[in-house]
C-alpha cells in the first residue's frame, strides 16, 4: 500500500519550499540512524549465541554432576546456582526478543519517513512513481516493560 498523505506515516507535511540538499541530507541521517539500528540487531545476535552456548555449559554441567555421586547438600547448591543461572539467561533472552522486535519496528519507520522523503523530495524517476515502505500501524510493537527470572513470555 502506497501512501499519500504525510500524516499516515506520522510526519507533519514537508514545507512547500523544503530545499533539496536538506532534504537530502536528512535522508542520508535516516539511513545512518537505520544502519546503526542493523549494526545493534548483529550485536544482539551474538549475545544470543553466547547466551545458548552458556545453556548447553550449563545442561553439560548438570549432566556431568548426575554422573558423579556427591553430598545431598553440595548436589543441591550446584543445582541451584545452575537454575539460576539458567533463570538469568532465559532472561536475557527475552530481553533480546523484545530489542529486536523494537529494532524491526524502528527500521521500518525509518524506512518509511526515507521512502517519503525521497518521493517528495526528489520525485519520481524514469521508472515509475516511487514506492514507499508502509509505516507500522502500531506505535510499540512491545507492551511489556519489565521482565523477571520464571516469568517466560517470548513474543
Amino acid at each position: 500500500m502506497q501512501m499519500n498523505d504525510a500524516n499516515d506515516a506520522g510526519m507533519p507535511p514537508a514545507p512547500a519550499g523544503m530545499a533539496l540538499l536538506a532534504a537530502a541530507d536528512l535522508q542520508d541521517h535516516l539511513m545512518s540512524a537505520t544502519n546503526d539500528l542493523e549494526r545493534l540487531q548483529a550485536l544482539l545476535a551474538d549475545a544470543c549465541d553466547t547466551l545458548m552456548q552458556r545453556f548447553y555449559g550449563a545442561s553439560e554441567q548438570i549432566r556431568t554432576l548426575r554422573e558423579r555421586p556427591h553430598s545431598g547438600e553440595e548436589s543441591d547448591e550446584v543445582f541451584s546456582g545452575v537454575m539460576q543461572d539458567l533463570g538469568g539467561a532465559v532472561t536475557a533472552l527475552q530481553f533480546q526478543d523484545m530489542a529486536s522486535q523494537l529494532i524491526h519496528h524502528t527500521n521500518r519507520r525509518l524506512r518509511s519517513c526515507v521512502d517519503r522523503l525521497a518521493r517528495e523530495a526528489f520525485a519520481d524517476d524514469e521508472d515509475g512513481e516511487t514506492v514507499v515502505e508502509e509505516a507500522p500501524l502500531r506505535p510499540n510493537p512491545v507492551t511489556q516493560a519489565e521482565m523477571d527470572v520464571g516469568s517466560i513470555e517470548l513474543f
